[in-house]
């Protein structure tokens, strides 16, 4: 069954549906405020650095954590990621193993544990910000400035998984897109202490899809955000399919994909966690879309990095 994310999470409109909700809402609010009062930190002897979100994803956290790992590995550290273990969810872990180490396991202490026995460094967790077993030297958060904080509701009422006082357990935030002061108001208001930095995407393999028409599709959190790139980058688009976020691409949806774009005479474009979601059968034929991170004030934040290594 395909299940997508519902339009009224990112509606600034009125609906009845957030309130609808909200009693369930409620009982996530006590859950989330009972796990984090009385649950115990377990602190390690190397540096943790965590990258999480608060609203449901496609805020970015997985691109963040490759640019810090390369940052630490400019700078002659040993670092490896940790992810919790998600059979259904295993497309993020794909991604980070083309990078570097990967630590998984349903608790991420015992991942921390492992990473230290094999002689690693500085632990970077992709994930985790609502996990209180770990105590972090580093607490970063991802927004999207497209969709920010949506409706501003806890699931399901809203998109977001904590109520946005969770920032005052927070180092960073990070925000892909422009700067909003607004947003930054925000922000301060539950925790004038953060830094708040931003980012962009530069794609780097435009060569691939420049004067072709593209048919694009993504199984993400945020499609809209992958084809607005395309998009804003001068790339022909002349046809968008959005699968549900971790979708599991069956033969039959590759095979009506390639069939579009024979009819069309299109090339097929994705994003490059759905790529790796695919067989390397699934994947000839199939382009993904290359880019870098680029962090605004990138020196000021390895200065930061620099004074928990």
């Amino acid at each position: 069954m395909k299940v997508y994310k519902p339009k009224f999470w990112d509606s600034r409109e009125f609906s009845v549906w957030p309130y609808f909700f909200f009693p369930f809402t409620l009982i996530i609010n006590l859950i989330n405020l009972l796990k984090f009062k009385y649950s115990k930190k377990e602190k390690f002897d190397i540096p943790i650095i965590l990258v999480g979100n608060i609203y449901l994803g496609g805020t970015g956290k997985t691109p963040l954590c490759i640019e810090i790992f390369q940052i630490l590995k400019s700078l002659k550290l040993n670092p490896a990621f940790i992810k919790k273990r998600h059979g259904k969810y295993a497309d993020e872990t794909k991604l980070l193993e083309n990078i570097g180490k990967v630590f998984s396991n349903k608790q991420r202490s015992e991942a921390v544990k492992s990473l230290i026995s094999n002689n690693f460094k500085v632990a970077i967790f992709d994930d985790g910000f609502q996990d209180p077993s770990v105590k972090s030297d580093i607490s970063i958060i991802c927004f999207n400035e497209k969709q920010w904080i949506g409706n501003g509701f806890v699931i399901p009422s809203g998109p977001l998984r904590e109520k946005l006082n969770a920032l005052k357990r927070c180092n960073y935030v990070f925000i892909n897109g422009n700067q909003n002061l607004e947003f930054e108001k925000t922000i301060n208001k539950f925790n004038p202490e953060i830094k708040i930095f931003y980012t962009q995407y530069k794609l780097t393999n435009l060569d691939d899809m420049i004067n072709r028409k593209v048919i694009a599709f993504a199984g993400i959190g945020n499609p809209e955000n992958f084809f607005d790139l395309l998009k804003n980058n001068n790339i022909e688009i002349i046809e968008t399919l959005k699968f549900p976020d971790h979708y599991n691409f069956k033969k039959i949806d590759i095979t009506n994909l390639n069939k579009r774009a024979r009819e069309l005479d299109a090339c097929l474009v994705t994003t490059e966690k759905d790529y790796f979601r695919l067989t390397n059968e699934d994947k000839k034929n199939i382009k993904y879309l290359k880019f870098e991170l680029l962090i605004d004030k990138k020196e000021e934040f390895i200065n930061e990095l620099k004074k928990i290594i």
